[in-house]
């Protein structure tokens, strides 16, 4: 058994970081607004936004698995650069107020438990992280990644330390609810926002990339990728 659960710890990629990473901080707190203010009556998106998430999440990573390219790399050779430029600023926009989001509440999480200034917080955090991504290898950092996204499953325990009624759960679960507000519709749109990231997908696709690489470029081996053979690859080329 430890075996099976050793070779099922080894297979596990990097769908599982992506899809563990878009329970980033903001999107906690999304979904704590939408409960707080709704209850179950928003609980349908998760099941609706479920597939939805898959599949584009699976697109990206075969588009990363089969070119050995992120998204912005394929972009950059199959459609013009005025577009690439375009969908590049997009991103990076969004990337930035997702972040300064991210970098936002868990420094409000840090104040509920230290007395720290939440703008303090925020910053250390930040430098914390950069370094983290900068200094440590690809691969070792994929691997505190993974044993990051075991802190998931607190969620699910979380659930059964409090008494719930799985009728009306799974009730509200396949059944629609629509409030007409405007509040209501805001709220849809940020759960749909949060839970569909655009930075997910450019990640999930840049993860496979650097994974293929790991695995069939290592040194002294001839390999190809990007539909050229050569020794190792350009790291520019990937994203």
């Amino acid at each position: 058994m430890p075996n099976r659960l050793k070779k099922l710890w080894k297979s596990l990629g990097p769908g599982l970081v992506t899809g563990a990473s878009d329970d980033e901080p903001s999107g906690i707190a999304t979904y704590t607004i939408a409960g707080a203010k709704y209850g179950l009556a928003v609980l349908w998106m998760a099941l609706f936004t479920l597939p939805l998430m898959i599949a584009v999440q699976e697109m990206c990573a075969r588009i990363g698995r089969v070119t050995g390219k992120g998204l912005a790399g394929n972009m950059k050779k199959h459609y013009p650069r005025w577009l690439l430029f375009l969908i590049a600023f997009l991103i990076v926009g969004a990337n930035t107020i997702n972040i300064g989001a991210d970098m936002s509440a868990m420094a409000g999480s840090v104040a509920l438990v230290m007395p720290f200034p939440q703008k303090l917080s925020a910053i250390v955090i930040t430098l914390i992280i950069l370094l983290t991504v900068v200094v440590l290898p690809h691969k070792k950092l994929f691997s505190i990644f993974k044993w990051l996204s075991i802190s998931l499953f607190s969620y699910i325990l979380a659930t059964f330390t409090v008494h719930q009624d799985w009728g009306v759960i799974f009730q509200n679960l396949v059944i629609p609810q629509i409030v007409p507000s405007k509040d209501f519709l805001f709220i849809t749109i940020a759960f749909f926002g949060t839970t569909i990231a655009p930075y997910l997908f450019f990640w999930q696709a840049n993860q496979e990339a650097e994974e293929r690489i790991i695995e069939e470029c290592k040194p002294g081996k001839i390999c190809r990728l990007g539909g050229r053979k050569t020794g190792h690859q350009d790291r520019n080329d990937i994203f």
